[in-house]
C-alpha cells in the first residue's frame, strides 16, 4: 500500500517556492527558505527546517540491541532508608547512592542498605575522593548478605583507584563494574553536546589507559565503564547525543579492536532546573526523560521538580519515579529499538553533532589527553557558557515561568537548608570536579532579581502608561509587563487615554519612579513624545517605550530580542533598589 498514493508528487524545489512566497508575504527577505528559517546549535550544527531522504547519511543504520525499555535509577544523597526502600516498592529498579562529605556518609552505608536485596537491586556509587572507602563498604555488605553485587562502584575514569577496582570486579564481581565516566559537570558548567560528548570520549580513553595499565585486557577494560550524560528538555538534542555518544564510543571500540556497546546512564540536566515556578520542572524533566529513553539510555535518572531549591520530599521523590513509570508502563516509550532511527532530521543531526565531537575529541588528545588539556577544555566550555547566557538574558532561549510568564504572586516551596557541601540539585560541589569550576543553573541571574525585588518592604513598581485605547496597547503591555515581571517587578497601568497629563497624574498617584509606553506605532507617532515629557515633569526617573523608534524623553526601548536583564538591572538601579 502507497501511503501517498492519490496525493501529487512534489519535490523540494515545489516547498521552497512555496515557502519563499509565504515568507516574502510575512516581510522577511532571503533567498531562500532554509537562509530564513535555518538556525545553528552552539555546537555548529545547523539545523534546517525541512529535511528528505537527501539528507540521511550514508551511514546511517537502525540500532540494534537485545532488550527494550531502560533501568529506573533514583539518586539519594541523603542518609534515608526508608526513602530508597519507598522508591524501591514503587518502581525504582536501582539506586545511585552518593556518598562521602556533604552527602551520604560512608559509614552509614551499611544502614542506608541494610534491607536492600543487593543481589537484586543494582546499585550506582559517586563517593569521589572516598570511592575506595564507600567500594569497600558495599562489597562487605554485599559479602555479609552472601550475595554478588551489580552496578557500578562509581570510580572517576583515570584515577589510580580504578584500576584497582576494575582488577576486583573482573577477578571477583562479573556483574559489578568499576568506572563511571562522568559527563555531566561539562554539561553543568555550560558547555554544548559536542563538547560534553568530546570530552566524555576522552575522559573514557583516559580510563581504558588507566585499566590496561593496571593490567586488564583492552576487551576487560571497555566492560568496565559506564558513561553518565546530560538529558534537557530538548528533546531531539537529546536523542541525537545519545546517539552520537555510542557511535563514538563503538569507532574507538573498533580501533582497539574491541567489539563492546557503550552503557549510558542519563541524568536530567541540573543547568535546566528552576527554583522559581519548581512545577514546571515535572515538564521538563518528562521531556528530558522521554529523549533520554528514546535516544537509548541503559538507566535514567529523574531529579525532583524541587531539586533546585531543597532535599527532595517524598512526593517530589514520587513524582520523578511516576514520571518513569508512565512513559514506561502508559506510553510504551521503551518497547521500541531505536524509535528515532531512519528519521531523516535525527540521523542527520546525530552525524553532524558526532563530527563535530570527534573533532573535539582529538584537539583534545593532540594538546595531551583530557587532563592535559584542561585550560583549553575550560575556555572553550566557558566560551559556549557565555554564548547561552546571552542567548537567555535576550529571552532567545525563554525559561518559562522565570524569564517568560513568570507568577510573580506565587507562592513559594517551603525550604530546608541543604546539608553543607550540597549544592542547589543535591550533588556535590567541588570545584576541583571540573576546571570551570561547580555548575550553572541557567534560570540563576533572573531568580536573583527576584529574590531582591521580593525581599523589599514593598514589591517595585513600574507604571505602564498604555496610550490610545485597549485594543492599540494590550499587546506592548502585556509584553513589557512579562518583562518586568520576570524580574519580579509588579506593573501598574494608565488605562485607555490619550491625555499626557492626565497619563501622567496617573503615574504621579502609582507612586512608581520608572514608566514605559505602550502603544501602536501610529500612536507613538502621534503621542509618545508629548507624553514621555509630562511623565518626565511629573518625576519619571527613566521613561522606557515598548516597541521601537526614538523618540524625545524616551530613554530606551523594550523589543523581542532586547537584552531583558539589562533592562531590568537598569530599572533596579532606577528604582534604588539594592541589595
Amino acid at each position: 500500500m502507497k501511503l501517498a498514493a492519490g496525493f501529487p508528487s512534489t519535490t523540494r524545489d515545489d516547498w521552497r517556492r512555496l515557502a519563499l512566497a509565504v515568507l516574502r508575504k510575512s516581510g522577511v527577505e532571503a533567498a531562500t527558505p532554509e537562509e530564513a528559517l535555518a538556525s545553528v546549535t552552539y555546537d555548529g550544527v545547523t539545523v534546517q527546517p525541512l529535511y528528505d531522504a537527501g539528507d540521511l547519511p550514508q551511514s546511517a543504520r537502525r540500532e540494534t540491541r537485545t532488550a527494550t525499555g531502560w533501568d529506573v535509577r533514583q539518586r539519594h544523597a541523603v542518609a534515608d532508608p526508608e526513602a530508597v526502600l519507598a522508591d524501591l516498592e514503587n518502581g525504582v529498579t536501582s539506586l545511585w547512592l552518593v556518598a562521602g562529605d556533604g552527602a551520604i556518609p560512608v559509614e552509614e552505608l551499611p544502614g542506608v542498605l541494610k534491607d536492600v536485596y543487593l543481589d537484586l537491586v543494582p546499585i550506582t556509587l559517586e563517593a569521589g575522593a572516598r570511592t575506595a572507602e564507600a567500594a569497600g563498604a558495599l562489597l562487605a555488605l554485599a559479602a555479609a548478605q552472601g550475595v554478588t553485587p551489580s552496578g557500578n562502584l562509581g570510580a572517576p575514569a583515570g584515577e589510580p583507584v580504578a584500576a584497582e577496582l576494575a582488577a576486583r570486579c573482573v577477578a571477583e564481581f562479573p556483574q559489578l563494574r568499576a568506572v563511571t565516566v562522568d559527563a555531566t559537570p561539562y554539561h553543568d558548567a555550560g558547555g554544548g553536546d559536542a563538547e560534553e560528548l568530546g570530552c566524555s570520549i576522552a575522559l573514557g580513553v583516559a580510563g581504558l589507559r588507566t585499566l590496561t595499565g593496571g593490567g586488564l585486557t583492552a576487551e576487560q577494560a571497555f566492560g568496565q565503564l559506564d558513561f553518565r550524560y546530560a538529558a534537557t528538555d530538548d528533546q531531539f538534542a537529546t536523542v541525537a547525543k545519545l546517539r552520537a555518544a555510542r557511535k563514538l564510543w563503538a569507532r574507538v571500540a573498533e580501533v582497539c579492536g574491541v567489539r563492546s556497546p557503550q552503557r549510558q546512564h542519563v541524568v536530567t540536566s541540573s543547568a535546566m532546573m528552576t527554583a522559581r515556578d519548581p512545577w514546571v520542572n515535572m515538564l521538563r524533566t518528562t521531556l528530558a526523560c522521554f529523549a533520554a529513553g528514546v535516544g537509548g539510555a541503559d538507566a535514567v535518572t529523574v531529579q525532583p521538580f524541587d531539586a533546585a531549591l531543597r532535599t527532595p520530599d517524598a512526593f517530589s521523590r514520587r513524582i520523578a519515579r511516576n514520571t518513569q513509570s508512565l512513559l514506561l508502563e502508559e506510553a510504551g516509550a521503551g518497547r521500541v529499538i531505536d524509535p528515532a532511527g531512519g528519521s531523516w532530521y535525527v540521523e542527520r543531526r546525530t552525524a553532524d553533532l558526532a563530527e563535530r565531537a570527534w573533532a573535539w575529541f582529538q584537539e583534545i588528545e593532540a594538546a595531551g589527553g583530557v587532563e592535559a588539556a584542561a585550560e583549553l577544555v575550560s575556555a572553550r566550555v566557558a566560551a559556549t557558557r557565555a554564548r547561552r547566557a546571552d542567548d537567555i538574558a535576550h529571552r532567545r532561549l525563554p525559561i518559562t515561568g522565570v524569564s517568560e510568564f513568570p507568577d510573580i504572586d506565587e507562592k513559594p516551596l517551603r525550604v530546608q537548608p541543604a546539608a553543607a557541601g550540597q549544592d542547589a540539585v543535591g550533588a556535590v560541589v567541588d570545584p576541583a570536579t571540573f576546571p570551570g569550576g561547580p555548575g550553572i543553573r541557567y534560570a540563576r541571574e533572573f531568580e536573583e532579581l527576584r529574590d531582591l525585588a521580593d525581599a523589599q518592604p514593598e514589591r517595585p513598581k513600574v507604571f505602564l502608561a498604555t496610550i490610545g485605547p485597549v485594543a492599540a496597547h494590550t499587546a506592548r503591555a502585556a509584553f513589557a509587563a512579562n518583562l518586568f515581571q520576570a524580574g519580579g517587578l509588579a506593573t501598574e497601568t494608565a488605562g485607555p487615554g490619550t491625555d499626557p497629563e492626565q497619563i501622567a497624574t496617573a503615574f504621579a498617584i502609582s507612586g512608581a519612579a520608572v514608566a514605559c509606553l505602550c502603544s501602536s506605532d501610529r500612536l507613538y507617532g502621534e503621542h509618545a513624545q508629548a507624553v514621555a515629557a509630562a511623565l518626565k515633569r511629573s518625576g519619571a526617573r527613566r521613561v522606557w517605550l515598548a516597541g521601537k523608534g526614538t523618540y524625545e524623553s524616551v530613554d530606551g526601548c523594550l523589543f523581542a530580542g532586547c537584552d531583558a536583564l539589562d533592562v531590568l538591572r537598569t530599572t533596579f538601579r532606577d528604582l534604588e533598589v539594592t541589595r
